[in-house]
């Protein structure tokens, strides 16, 4: 069949990862482009001897030529297919808001839900959207008013600020979208506990989600505890830990702001801020001061930013990766527990948990690893898309 509008064409042998629903095209693996598409429009892929692979959205920069948006050569990518694809994955967080525990969620998370480059955070009674890449671009505007007809939000605040938009050759863009300008600060809920947002200038979309489940396992180990909490940011894992009861909390971050606005959690929430030494520093240092003063924990966060955007960052992010987790255990005490993460999709599960079992050996102490933890349900893993499955979390305990 001759394919309709512009289409790409796959080198010889290139098209196993899309048999198995892998929703990139990299363009190292395209023999030639057909036609000339504009930035965002929708190609037909096809393998080198001219089998349908799969629709997608067109990048003429990035590296991702082609994000897939559907498999079935007659879908029509147009308002109708993205509502769709935009009330099925709404739908399946509606459940999550109605139980109460929080009113804060990811309602679209990219390729996870079929909408590549999109990323969407319900914030109370409104919203926070990203367009990273070409295709979410080029639907913008029938995205938005989407969004205003399926959650009746009070504002949408764009932060299209991530990196991923310079490497698509797209410009940064921020700003109110829909609504009323949101205020300066205000405060979202979750398990019991109040968090301050500030959607214009907080990292990423104003907070982050996908730990939310995890701040509240650490809660269930941080009682009568003395706590180190690393990369506090705001003081997610702080504030949980004294709404445990633990004794103490150190809490370490490079930017001052951050380490202001987890006082100012503290203070709204009525925990006791006199328990609590706020420390702004490189982690990496204040944790080798901490090792030569001798000071210990009982248990130990570390939820450093990511190391290793691309596979190409590997090995660099290896070796800081064990640096903080030879460091953190060398700080805990007999018994002690150690909560450590890693965002970096280019470190998978398995080379994560090798890093930090080398960090206990190099630091002599004998480790069990008794929690695995990974990003909340609204962020979910597709099958066919393992770079969605970015969050890695073990619960190590030394004897």
């Amino acid at each position: 069949m001759k394919p309709k509008g512009p289409g790409i064409i796959l080198k010889p042998g290139r098209e196993k990862p899309l048999l198995r629903r892998h929703p990139w095209v990299f363009s190292g693996s395209i023999a030639r482009l057909e036609g000339e598409p504009r930035p965002g429009e929708t190609v037909c892929v096809r393998s080198s001897n001219g089998v349908f692979l799969a629709l997608g959205a067109y990048s003429h920069e990035s590296q991702i030529r082609v994000r897939v948006w559907a498999w079935d050569e007659t879908q029509a990518v147009n308002e109708d297919f993205l509502r769709e694809r935009l009330e099925n994955a709404i739908a399946f967080r509606s459940s999550l808001l109605a139980q109460g525990a929080t009113d804060a969620v990811r309602l679209v998370y990219a390729e996870a839900d079929g909408i590549p480059g999109l990323i969407v955070d319900r914030f109370g009674d409104g919203l926070v959207v990203q367009f990273l890449s070409w295709g979410a671009e080029y639907w913008k505007t029938t995205i938005v008013q989407a969004l205003i007809d399926l959650t009746a939000p009070g504002w949408i605040y764009e932060r299209s600020d991530a990196d991923v938009r310079e490497l698509e050759g797209l410009p940064v863009r921020t700003g109110l979208l829909y609504g009323e300008q949101p205020a300066e600060v205000f405060y979202i809920h979750e398990y019991g506990l109040s968090y301050a947002l500030d959607v214009a200038g907080g990292q990423k979309t104003g907070f982050y989600l996908d730990q939310r489940d995890n701040r509240l396992a650490f809660r269930n180990l941080a009682a009568d505890a003395d706590v180190l909490d690393c990369f506090a940011y705001t003081g997610g894992f702080t504030l949980n830990a004294l709404a445990a009861g633990a004794k103490s909390v150190v809490a370490v971050d490079s930017s001052g702001p951050a380490l202001d606005g987890a006082r100012e959690n503290i203070d709204s929430n009525e925990l006791p801020l006199d328990r609590v030494e706020l420390i702004e520093g490189d982690v990496f240092s204040v944790l080798r001061t901490f090792r030569d003063e001798g000071r210990s924990f009982d248990a130990i966060v570390l939820d450093p930013p990511k190391f290793a955007p691309t596979s190409a960052q590997v090995q660099r992010a290896a070796r800081a990766y064990k640096d903080v987790n030879l460091l953190g255990f060398k700080l805990l005490r007999s018994g002690g527990k150690l909560v450590t993460f890693s965002c970096s999709g280019g470190v998978d599960a398995a080379l994560f948990q090798k890093i930090v079992a080398d960090a206990a050996l190099d630091a002599g102490v004998q480790a069990q690893i008794v929690g695995y933890l990974h990003q909340a349900g609204d962020h979910p893993v597709a099958l066919n898309f393992p770079e969605s499955a970015y969050l890695k979390g073990l619960v190590c305990r030394i004897s």
